[in-house]
């Protein structure tokens, strides 16, 4: 029988134990390269078989049984584990039930003995062509975490930077993996733990192998990329290829060719018809579907391309006693679906096959064992033409022969042996325990990091609301500053305002007309309460004292000559006294020519704060001020002559005596 087999690029390892125990003795194994249609052989112990395999990660690793490499379901796990990511582990024998090594090598043409050595070829040149199942314990999804390649420590002044730098380098690489994966157009589902400063890790799961994304692991600096499969609940055996069943072909050959694929159960498979095809790729597609136990043509004698195609299977022929007729063979494939007359023609040759092998097909499946494989039993039957009863004792007899010769009499320990293999087993045991506590020990301290990240990240927040309150506290002091300026400012405006008003009001009498003061010329007076300077100054601030104005000194009697200087600097028009003033200031301002006059001479009016009075009265005080200035004038210098006369007197008569 003719098996397509797929090109391997990489070598493969075939390993059959070939003394020892894995389940305590040390073994050994027999090993089989084949690369490139060289092949290596050699006797390794497991460290290097194992060592071998990373080195060279090859395509397959070829066994007769799983369990020879690990003890036990975990450690066929950790095994699996361990394999570079492009590497399958193969038993060639089959899934959990596997057949005799020797019954699959027969089955395949590879030749087979019972020497470790010879098997562990049998098993590679097996897997080479495709044939066994691949042993995993792991889904097609991968998980692909990127978290921080360091502790963030336990503090320090500049921890917040340090720690926001090892955040951000993860955040960095996990966007960079995202984008890769995108690439890849790969689907994937995305978990992250936002820190501060960015992440602590991003967690991907990628519905792909290992060997399919375009990271690895990695570790370096601030961050580390782990990549883990997803581990299965139990061991699963998935063929290398699909199997291919027992089939009951159709061929409708000539300028078209055609064929049709049909169970044993009777279902119509697949059909195909092309102009162009050539046998080897009409073979090559029969082959994808099954493997032929009867090719059957729509005419008799069977055609010469026909007959082709019955030798490269070496199944068995079918045809009509005469040529099908047309309307027979579109009632018998009235019920399928087909593009042209040729696939028809193909379809109802291997109906018509199938029907006519019904009946006995029916008896087979009756008369098999629960025990044996339907298909292979029909098979016996149809191709030696025998009875089921003899193609029953056939697969007997070949699984008691491949039973008998596929066992191994382990042979019996010596006591320092049987010594080695208990403390071997202990030592595994003590370190399944310290890789148990290694496992927990990694997870509390995975625990302390993050109570860390969360007690340094309130730290963090207790300083920043710190920062807020003193913050708040200075605001709200200079708020407070610039509020006491606000009202110092308004009272200042207030007062500008009202000083303002004054002037209005003095301006609006300096310039009323007539029909405000009726007949009279009214001027105002700037009131002063008393003749001292901190009341001039207060004037001075109010209202202003300037050259011409006129000014009513409330209460006069405390002028002094100083006070009576700074008046007389402002050159006023008059003064206006109420009470007696000092001789000193009345001097001064007499000197200085600035009239004088009682407030019981003029009639002021006062409005508030401001006061008026009739220019008349101020022009009468003033001439009223010039005539008793002038006889003032007349009276001092009347005073000063008299004085010269008595003095000259005087020193005539000193002369004289």
């Amino acid at each position: 029988m003719t098996v397509r087999t797929n090109a391997i690029d990489a070598p493969v390892f075939g390993v059959d134990i070939q003394s020892g125990d894995i389940r305590g003795d040390a073994p050994a194994y027999a090993l089989v390269v084949i690369d490139d249609g060289e092949i290596e052989r050699d006797v390794v112990s497991f460290r290097k078989l194992c060592r071998l395999i990373d080195d060279e990660e090859p395509a397959l690793v070829a066994t007769d049984n799983a369990y020879e490499l690990a003890a036990d379901k975990n450690e066929l796990v950790g095994f699996l584990r361990s394999l570079p990511s492009a590497t399958k582990l193969v038993q060639v024998t089959g899934d959990e039930r596997p057949e005799p090594l020797s019954r699959v090598a027969s089955r395949h043409g590879v030749p087979y003995d019972k020497k470790p050595m010879a098997e562990a070829e049998a098993a590679a040149r097996l897997a080479t062509a495709n044939v066994g199942c691949e042993v995993s314990a792991f889904t097609d999804t991968t998980t692909v975490k990127v978290a921080r390649g360091r502790s963030t420590g336990s503090g320090g002044w500049s921890q917040d930077r340090y720690t926001r730098r090892i955040h951000g380098n993860v955040k960095k690489v996990a966007r960079e993996v995202e984008s890769k994966l995108d690439s890849a157009n790969l689907d994937y589902t995305q978990d992250v733990t936002e820190k501060y400063g960015g992440y602590s890790n991003a967690i991907f799961t990628v519905e792909a192998t290992p060997d399919e994304l375009p990271v690895s692991t990695h570790r370096a600096g601030d961050t580390r990329i782990e990549i883990e499969r997803e581990q299965r609940d139990g061991i699963s055996y998935q063929p290398l290829v699909k199997r291919r069943d027992r089939v009951i072909v159709g061929i409708d050959p000539g300028t078209t060719t055609a064929a049709a694929v049909v169970s044993l159960d009777g279902r119509v498979l697949a059909q195909f018809s092309s102009r162009t095809a050539d046998t080897a790729e009409v073979t090559e597609w029969l082959i994808e579907q099954g493997r032929p136990l009867i090719v059957a043509a729509d005419v008799t004698p069977i055609p010469q391309t026909v007959e082709a195609f019955r030798r490269s299977f070496e199944a068995t022929a079918w045809t009509p006693e005469n040529d099908l007729p047309v309307d027979e063979k579109l009632h018998r494939t009235r019920d399928h679906e087909y593009d042209n007359d040729h696939e028809r023609d193909a379809m109802a040759a291997a109906l018509y096959a199938y029907d006519d092998r019904e009946d006995q097909f029916d008896r087979i499946t009756e008369k098999t064992p629960p025990r044996f494989d339907r298909e292979e039993v029909i098979a016996h039957v149809v191709a030696n033409e025998s009875s089921v009863e003899a193609a029953i004792d056939e697969l007997s007899d070949e699984d008691d022969g491949d039973d008998e010769e596929s066992t191994h009499e382990p042979r019996e320990l010596t006591s320092e042996e049987q010594r080695i293999k208990d403390l071997e087993a202990q030592v595994e045991r003590l370190q399944s325990h310290n890789e148990e506590l290694q496992a927990e020990l990694a997870d509390r301290k995975d625990t302390i990091e993050e109570y860390e990240d969360e007690l340094s990240e309130a730290k963090r927040e207790e300083r920043r609301e710190a920062r807020e309150r003193r913050a708040v506290s200075r605001l709200k002091r200079e708020t407070d500053r610039l509020e006491r300026e606000r009202d110092e400012a308004r009272e200042r405006a207030d007062e500008l305002d009202a000083k303002l008003d004054r002037l209005k009001e003095l301006w609006k009498l300096d310039h009323s007309d007539a029909a405000v003061t009726g007949d009279r010329n009214l001027v105002s007076v700037k009131i002063v309460e008393q003749f001292t300077n901190r009341a001039l100054d207060d004037a001075e601030e109010e209202v202003g004292l300037t050259r011409g104005d006129i000014i009513y000194f409330r209460d006069a009697s405390g002028a002094g000559r100083s006070t009576a200087e700074r008046v007389a600097e402002i050159e006023p028009r008059a003064i206006i006294r109420g009470g007696g003033l000092s001789d000193a200031a009345d001097e001064v301002l007499f000197e200085a020519g600035i009239p004088v006059g009682s407030a019981e001479d003029v009639s002021i009016q006062e409005i508030d704060e401001l006061a008026v009075v009739d220019d008349a009265e101020i022009e009468a005080l003033i001439d009223d001020w010039e005539d008793r200035a002038e006889s003032r004038e007349r009276e001092q210098k009347a005073s000063m002559v008299d004085e010269l006369i008595s003095e000259h007197r005087a020193d005539t008569k000193s002369g004289g005596s």
